[in-house]
């Protein structure tokens, strides 16, 4: 049996043994890389993807049951945040660093806009228990959903068992974030050659200027390399962030950020790990004349310079970028908390 559940192709390859759960398999474009993240420890199931999503936009997750991981990633802002330059928390609390959009997890090998944490199935302890984001002790958590009658349902669906742990509930989270998967912008059917699409001239015009002043961060197909770069811009005194550095403590790092993607970039503001831009103008201009000096700053982006016409051009192509399928797939969009 082969049901296509997204866009992309997530098939359904029958029931196995066990609990019952009905295993699922991705279909990815055959021109995309093998994901780093290893199914064989946390096989995708239809019943984990739909716990993994209860709890993705269930409040309950935060210690004032306000905050959950949907309300700073957004669907429509491919699951960053739109309106906020840094994350909200609970009891209106303020994080420190802007909330990174959400998708083409699995190839990842770090997460976090410093690279902190290394692996999917444990990145969502990080906003949950942060105290200034959902500020929720595992223990109480775990023992909130216990109590739950739906989540006794759903974990069972799940694993067989009513058994709540939070290495059950991290895998579940994972199993939904491995589904956002974003390859359906107006650049992938070009790149595809589907009949009738094609670059416009200013388009094609801002292609050429991204292939030769962007892609070597921002790597294709991924939009990015996924390692950690000093882009140049400026310290912030008021933010004291000196990114991948305050981990390492080696000074080769300061002001390193992970690089990030730029699909569906025109819909994610606003930028930068402290959400100091919310238009891409502002951030063209950073890297035209705004750029901080220093040693650590990477030498593909040092003394970059963007002309009007190349701005306006990139401007263009970034907007190819946007995957409105991903963005309005009912598959990942939020679901109804039950009391």
């Amino acid at each position: 049996m082969a049901f296509c559940l997204f866009l992309l192709g997530i098939s359904l390859r029958g029931r196995g043994p066990g609990p019952g759960v009905t295993y699922v398999t991705l279909q990815l474009p055959d021109s995309l890389p093998k994901p780093v993240y290893d199914f064989s420890k946390n096989p995708l199931t239809k019943e984990g993807i739909a716990l993994g999503r209860y709890l993705f936009y269930d409040p309950k997750l935060s210690r004032d049951s306000s905050v959950s991981c949907g309300f700073c990633h957004q669907q429509f802002a491919a699951f960053g945040h739109f309106d906020h330059p840094l994350a909200h928390g609970v009891y209106g609390r303020m994080g420190t660093r802007s909330v990174p959009s959400l998708f083409n997890l699995i190839w990842q090998k770090d997460f976090m806009w410093d690279g902190g944490v290394n692996h999917l199935d444990i990145q969502p302890m990080s906003p949950i228990t942060a105290e200034n984001e959902m500020d929720m002790p595992l223990n109480e958590l775990i023992e909130r959903l216990k109590c739950n009658e739906k989540y006794q349902q759903l974990f069972k669906a799940a694993y067989g068992t009513e058994e709540v742990t939070s290495q059950r509930m991290f895998k579940a989270l994972a199993q939904f974030m491995a589904t956002m998967i974003s390859f359906e912008s107006k650049y992938d059917s070009v790149k595809r050659r589907e009949p009738g699409v094609a670059f416009t001239a200013e388009e094609a015009g801002g292609y050429s200027t991204f292939q030769q002043k962007c892609a070597g961060c921002h790597k294709e197909p991924f939009f990015t390399d996924f390692s950690a770069r000093n882009n140049g811009i400026p310290y912030s005194t008021n933010m004291n962030d000196i990114g991948r550095m305050r981990i390492t403590n080696n000074t080769a790092d300061y002001m390193k950020f992970k690089v990030p993607s730029l699909r569906n970039v025109m819909v994610s503001a606003p930028y930068m790990h402290d959400g100091r831009f919310f238009d891409i103008f502002q951030v063209f201009a950073m890297y035209d004349h705004g750029q901080e000096k220093g040693s650590t700053v990477d030498p593909l982006v040092r003394g970059m310079q963007l002309s009007p016409k190349e701005q306006r051009q990139l401007y263009m192509f970034l907007n190819t970028l946007t995957d409105t399928h991903f963005l309005n797939n009912k598959a990942f969009s939020e679901v109804m908390i039950e009391d």
